[in-house]
């Protein structure tokens, strides 16, 4: 079974000894995570333990030392396009769409760089999105301003996708949404793994992400507290007590 995989065993993302400082303060510090081939692995962690400035490092939004290896090459100082082309992907907290385009020139947008690199399969991964999210497709001519919140998630995560990556890096998808659109999303993700997406998944709900994990870190103060695969530690008593506990109900609502 998967699951039990150390996710270097086919290793598509490689982060080793990874470091990033705002001014003096260090944010990160020595960071190492792998992301195995068709694995989704995720990074749990209290607010303010560096997910998401790890995440930022990785894509080259943020100034970074340490390595970086993806999908067999060694990145220096990474750079956003040069990520995207490579096949990587984030879908940032905040989604940062295009409110005042429809959804369907948002999506476009999200296949632009494959375009323009010669592929011109753009129509045929729109239709693939719009078979993971039907509601994207009843919803093609709207503004993307005016969606739901859950919506808005699956048009941010269909944009990703629009670039065909080999990994897709989430953050925090599950923020602000209702139990039942969670699970949709959760549902979609584990969708994503099957169809030979590599996904690591930084989420608040640590429930539901160990639940679909095959690896998970615990980030705590900018540095990997704890790893293991996601059902051992989805069982362990520190992360039991530290992030299972409190909310327990709430979060095991949202998980199943």
């Amino acid at each position: 079974m998967m699951a039990a995989n150390k996710p270097g065993d086919r290793p598509l993302l490689q982060v080793d000894k990874l470091c990033v400082a705002y001014g003096l303060v260090e944010a990160l510090t020595n960071a190492s995570i792998t992301v195995g081939e068709g694995q989704i692995v995720t990074v749990i962690g209290p607010n303010g333990a560096g997910k998401t400035t790890m995440l930022s490092a990785i894509m080259g939004l943020l100034r970074s030392r340490g390595g970086i290896t993806f999908d067999g090459v060694a990145m220096v100082a990474p750079e956003v396009e040069a990520m995207v082309a490579r096949g990587m992907n984030l879908v940032p907290e905040k989604r940062e769409l295009f409110g005042e385009m429809s959804v369907e020139d948002n999506l476009v947008l999200g296949g632009f760089q494959r375009y323009r690199m010669g592929f011109r399969d753009h129509a045929q991964t729109m239709e693939e999105v719009y078979g993971l999210f039907p509601r994207l497709r009843e919803r093609r001519a709207q503004m993307a301003g005016t969606l739901s919140g859950g919506e808005r998630q699956m048009l941010a995560v269909g944009r990703a996708l629009m670039a065909k990556p080999k990994l897709l890096m989430l953050d925090e998808p599950s923020l602000g949404l209702a139990p039942l659109i969670t699970r949709e999303i959760f549902r979609i993700i584990t969708q994503l793994r099957s169809r030979g997406v590599s996904i690591l998944l930084v989420e608040q709900n640590a429930r539901a992400a160990l639940q679909v994990a095959d690896y998970a870190y615990v980030l705590e103060t900018g540095e990997v507290a704890m790893e293991g695969p996601a059902s051992e530690l989805a069982g362990d008593p520190r992360v039991i007590e530290a992030y299972l506990g409190l909310g327990g109900k709430h979060q095991e609502m949202l998980a199943t």
